[in-house]
């Protein structure tokens, strides 16, 4: 018997928020040192990946909306696939075939996901995959696809189903508790005239924000795409100078991703002068008891990232104080709610609201914590993990920041159009968190909490 359930609403919003221009798929490259095993690979699909139906299943529509349908030709082979890059094989070719995947649409025929095992000249396969953001979040996909991995690179042992990566639960409870209040209590979203003072300033900071800075970043984008990443540093180092700022590792890093850009505009000419530019920061809502399960639970909090200031220090404070206001809002939760009600609505209707949300900002930045410690893959050691998430409306880069191994990576995905060179951007993340390092190493650290001070000293 074939077994159907229904789509969430939320789910349902990113299921019909596919553009041409901006496809809704999780993209991630698992880069590794030699070659895997090809028939433990498929076996740890099989018995991992597997174990949710989702990816066995067909996004189909009905008289009622949208349902997960079993598959009734589901055959592995459809979506593993074998692939040798032309030429030298090397990064910039492995880069190319990412940004091609990127630019082309999962058949609705099958079930939403591709892998690819790619051979290259970089000392290692490359395991290149797709994934609908319709069939889970960001959290939920690496938790997945982490999953299939093992401890050693013995033969795996039977492992329990997969663990969704949790975040801080007092924090996401919390956030829970403003989405749920939420859903208890509708009329806070749609009637001004009953809804308390901080949901109705949240309602109309999202209303009425301005337009973030206008630059190269933003604009009509195409439908081709380009991807970069950087080699990884070490994440005791970045946590070791937060210590010291009293800065969190996301602000360090969101910090570092604004220099990286003041950089490449500056590179080219352009005015960065009070330039911000807004990037949507997703805002893990997942709680304890959503642990294994697929679906889209997070919030979107509106960043607004201060490349106009160019000490580096400033920057960071900026951007950490921006960044507190945020957690403390109802933002994340109002968003989640707004998809909620989006994904009842009709596509037209979807798409306006979405698009209203999207022309505010530029970027998307995604920050996921990874296990710390190394893992392997049919055999395989994983050196360098890296995922992106889609982009909606006109915006037309993403940011992704994961830790694994002790290790951050930082990739960007870009339009072709707007960005043809996002490995310009991405060169440069290492030396911005250099200059903080620096200073750390530099500096009294009684002067470190007044950034014009340090810049004078630094200056005279």
């Amino acid at each position: 018997m074939t077994s159907r359930e229904p789509i969430s609403n939320v789910d349902t919003a990113w299921l019909r928020m596919d553009r041409p221009t901006n496809l809704m798929q999780i993209v991630g490259v698992l880069l590794f040192e030699g070659d895997l095993d090809y028939e433990r690979l498929c076996a740890s699909i099989e018995r991992r990946m597997l174990s949710f139906c989702r990816f066995r299943q067909l996004a189909v529509a009905d008289s009622t909306g949208y349902v997960w349908q079993d598959d009734p030709d589901f055959n592995l082979d459809h979506h593993l696939h074998r692939e040798v890059l032309p030429g030298a094989a090397g990064k910039a070719e492995l880069e190319q075939f990412v940004a091609d995947l990127a630019s082309t649409p999962l058949s609705p025929n099958r079930p939403l996901w591709e892998m690819h095992l790619v051979d290259t000249s970089l000392g290692g396969q490359a395991l290149v995959m797709r994934i609908h953001h319709s069939i889970a979040d960001g959290i939920a996909m690496v938790g997945v696809i982490l999953s299939m991995t093992d401890s050693s690179p013995g033969k795996a042992g039977g492992h329990p189903r997969p663990h969704i990566a949790q975040e801080d639960e007092d924090e996401e409870d919390g956030l829970w508790a403003k989405y749920v209040d939420l859903l208890n209590n509708p009329g806070k979203i749609l009637d001004y005239a009953r809804i308390g003072t901080s949901i109705a300033s949240e309602l109309a900071t999202l209303a009425t924000m301005p337009d973030d800075s206008h630059t190269r970043f933003k604009g009509k984008p195409g439908i081709a795409k380009r991807v970069a990443w950087s080699e990884p540093m070490s994440l005791p180092e970045v946590k070791a100078v937060g210590a010291v700022l009293g800065c969190s590792v996301n602000d360090m890093l969101l910090s570092a991703a604004a220099g990286a850009m003041r950089a490449y505009l500056v590179e080219h000419g352009d005015e960065v002068d009070d330039v911000e530019i807004r990037a949507m920061v997703p805002v893990n809502m997942r709680r304890a008891s959503d642990a294994g399960k697929l679906g889209n639970r997070f919030g979107l909090v509106a960043l607004e990232l201060p490349l106009g200031i160019e000490n580096p220090l400033a920057r960071l404070y900026a951007t950490r104080e921006r960044m507190a206001k945020l957690k403390g809002s109802y933002q994340a939760a109002l968003t989640l709610s707004i998809l909620g009600v989006v994904g009842m609505a009709p596509k037209f209707a979807q798409q306006q609201v979405l698009d209203l949300l999207a022309s505010k900002a530029s970027a998307v930045m995604t920050n996921v914590p990874g296990p710390q410690h190394t893992l392997y893959l049919a055999g395989a050691k994983l050196l360098q993990p890296l995922f992106w998430v889609p982009q909606s409306g006109d915006i037309g880069m993403g940011v992704s920041i994961l830790s694994y191994d002790d290790k951050v990576q930082f990739g960007l995905i870009t339009d072709k159009g707007l960005v043809p060179d996002p490995e310009r951007i991405v060169e440069r993340f290492a030396s911005e968190f250099d200059k903080l390092l620096m200073l750390v190493l530099m500096e009294p650290w009684d002067r470190l909490g007044d950034p014009q001070a340090v810049e004078a000293a630094l200056v005279g």
